[in-house]
């Protein structure tokens, strides 16, 4: 398997996984995504793991500690295609993927990550202008 190709349009990366994910491929997943948020200041992403029928735990730990990680460099996420087999395993281990929305579909998440975005944007006007209201 080669690298998973990550895609950039108007300021949002849409990553599909695979589902022959071994754990060195996840890890390079890993810090490909966080370069490339980092290198194009992308505002969202968009992970769809549709073609997962399970997770184990190392995958399953990458997914919250990348999820986490996201959010850290200011983007938000959305995972999509997540099938009720992966999220009785992530509950089951006990991951947390706190402040991160799913959708069924890549549909349903462009339209939630858009959402998410401008909401951000919105806050961070509002900041904005309440540090030069002082």
């Amino acid at each position: 398997m080669n690298k998973i190709p990550i895609l950039r349009i108007r300021g949002i990366l849409i990553v599909s996984l695979q589902d022959d994910l071994t754990d060195r491929h996840a890890v390079q997943f890993q810090i490909d995504l966080l370069q490339k948020i980092y290198s194009t200041k992308a505002k969202g992403v968009l992970i769809d793991i549709s073609v997962l029928d399970i997770v184990d735990s190392f995958l399953g730990r990458i997914l919250s500690d990348t999820s986490n990680m996201i959010r850290l460099l200011g983007a938000e996420l959305v995972i999509v295609g997540m099938k009720p087999s992966v999220a009785i395993t992530l509950v089951e281990l006990d991951l947390k993927i706190d402040n991160v929305s799913t959708a069924l579909d890549i549909d349903q998440g462009i339209e939630k990550l858009n959402v998410l975005v401008k909401s951000k944007e919105i806050e961070e006007v509002d900041h904005d202008q309440l540090i030069e209201d002082e």
